[in-house]
């Protein structure tokens, strides 16, 4: 066999080969070496011009290395001491003029691939490097579908539990919002106010016009109720007509009659509904409840509702704040 068909048959079984003669002249580099530093010429140029031998750390010449064929040896590029390689060197021929060394990866290969942009036409079809890149790309696209899978899973859960927080048609939340907030307000004893507020002369609305004129009330209504609050404010609708407000941090029972005020002015005003007015009004009643006091979700819900029908019954549109106690009409 010539030495052109050691080279394609060394080349195709051991890509990342050195082909070194006693004297330590490379004499041929196989082509995924070759690869790995397109811009060095290896041709009639010392082994150890390229390569640093870092284990054993005896090795310090060619002669040394003659002495360990068939030992791993640790290797590294002598320009790029952060590259790794194994290798084992064995002579060609009872005289042994010539020696093949081949390289290989192992165990930062992953990295060497990302590194050096190779593929698994770089290595030997033999070569197990193959198999673990395999491995390595089929866990990688797992973990990947995997990942994509938890974050649809976690989108569709926020959006069912945003879902069964909202009322559909107006795009507030529902009572069973109010409870979880309200629940949570209780129990970390901060102030806060509770407004039950019930639309007057709705069902005239709905009798007259019909229920999309109704729909189309409660939605108008909601718009107002979201503008005349704050961001951390809670709205909700949690009946046909009824809302109910939870607005924490208010400090100021001026503050409070305020928003009330507002909501009842922005209501009365005529509603437009293809062409035809639909006029409402609005009863409100709120519990404003100080900080650090000890109470039950249940009886603060109570108490806003007899506020509210207080309101009710002394003439609507208006708004009744309980405080600590007794009802205090602005």
């Amino acid at each position: 066999m010539t030495h052109s068909e050691h080279s394609r048959v060394l080349d195709t079984l051991c890509p990342m080969h050195l082909v070194v003669s006693k004297s330590g002249d490379i004499l041929h580099v196989g082509p995924t070496l070759r690869k790995l530093r397109p811009e060095d010429r290896y041709t009639n140029t010392l082994f150890f011009d390229h390569f640093a031998v870092n284990r054993p750390k005896m090795i310090h010449s060619i002669e040394d290395i003659h002495w360990h064929s068939g030992m791993t040896m640790h290797l590294s590029f002598r320009q790029d001491p952060s590259s790794t390689f194994k290798a084992v060197l064995v002579p060609i021929g009872e005289a042994a003029e010539i020696f093949v060394i081949n390289l290989s990866f192992g165990i930062a290969i992953q990295e060497s691939v990302r590194r050096f942009g190779l593929t698994n036409a770089d290595f030997a079809a033999t070569d197990m490097a193959i198999e673990m890149l395999y491995l390595i790309e089929a866990k990688s696209l797992a973990m990947s579908a995997s990942h994509r899978l938890n974050l649809k899973l976690q989108i569709a859960k926020i959006a069912a539990e945003e879902q069964a927080f909202t009322d559909t048609l107006t795009g507030l939340k529902n009572r069973r919002a109010i409870d979880h907030v309200l629940a949570r307000l209780v129990e970390s004893n901060q102030g806060f106010a509770v407004m039950q507020i019930d639309l007057d002369f709705f069902k005239n609305v709905n009798d007259t016009l019909g229920h999309a004129a109704g729909d189309h009330v409660l939605q108008a209504a909601a718009r107002i109720m979201v503008k005349e609050t704050r961001v951390e404010d809670t709205v909700a609708r949690v009946g046909g007509d009824e809302f109910t407000l939870i607005l924490p941090d208010l400090l100021d029972a001026r503050d409070l009659r305020a928003v009330g005020e507002r909501l009842i002015n922005q209501l009365e005003r005529p509603i437009l509904f293809h062409g035809r007015q639909c006029r409402i009004s609005a009863s409100i009643g709120t519990v404003w409840i100080r900080p650090d006091k000890n109470l039950v979700a249940e009886d603060i819900l109570s108490s806003a509702d007899a506020a509210l029908y207080h309101s009710k019954n002394t003439g609507r549109a208006r708004q009744t704040v309980l405080e600590d106690t007794g009802f205090n009409q602005p």
